[in-house]
């Protein structure tokens, strides 16, 4: 059995209006927030042992505030093509991962980790900002993960609800 956390960068700014998209910083909202999920995952015993985070500052901001608040002492691996990527390119990083990494983490953006949610689970909700979903999978090695892996929602936390 292998878990899966699927994190939504948290809420970003579009206080300039010029900036590119893939540069926007988190807004007062997003960096009060995703240090709460930090502090859930580190409650539940769910530190991922690996983190992959798409490049985008929004969301690799995002990753540095819940990994230090999680208690997470391992790698974390800041991919570019995970930037607005679809749920099939976070399934071929997971399967790179071989077998030890349990939990995972990826982080990343909207429609894709939406998406890729209801792909594993069956269950199509809404995925807001800073939102994480808990996914357990039924493999023992990443190498086994396929879009129709039945995967279980384990809980969907909002942060507004923490």
């Amino acid at each position: 059995m292998k878990t899966l956390l699927i994190l939504r960068h948290a809420k970003s700014s579009w206080a300039d209006a010029g900036q590119a998209d893939f540069d926007r910083p988190l807004n007062k909202r997003g960096r009060q927030s995703a240090p709460l999920i930090g502090q859930e995952i580190r409650e539940r015993g769910i530190t991922p042992w690996l983190v992959l985070s798409s490049t985008a500052l929004r969301a690799r901001l995002t990753t540095e505030l819940v990994n230090a608040e999680s208690g997470f002492t391992g790698q974390t691996v800041f991919e570019q093509d995970l930037y607005l990527a679809p749920p099939e390119t976070y399934l071929e990083r997971l399967r790179w991962l071989g077998g030890e990494a349990n939990p995972a983490m990826v982080v990343g953006h909207n429609p894709g980790l939406e998406m890729l949610v209801g792909m594993l689970t069956g269950q199509h909700a809404s995925f807001p900002t800073a939102a994480l979903a808990i996914v357990d999978l039924p493999i023992d090695a990443w190498s086994e993960l396929r879009s129709n892996t039945p995967g279980r929602l384990v809980d969907l936390v909002l942060p507004r609800e923490l």
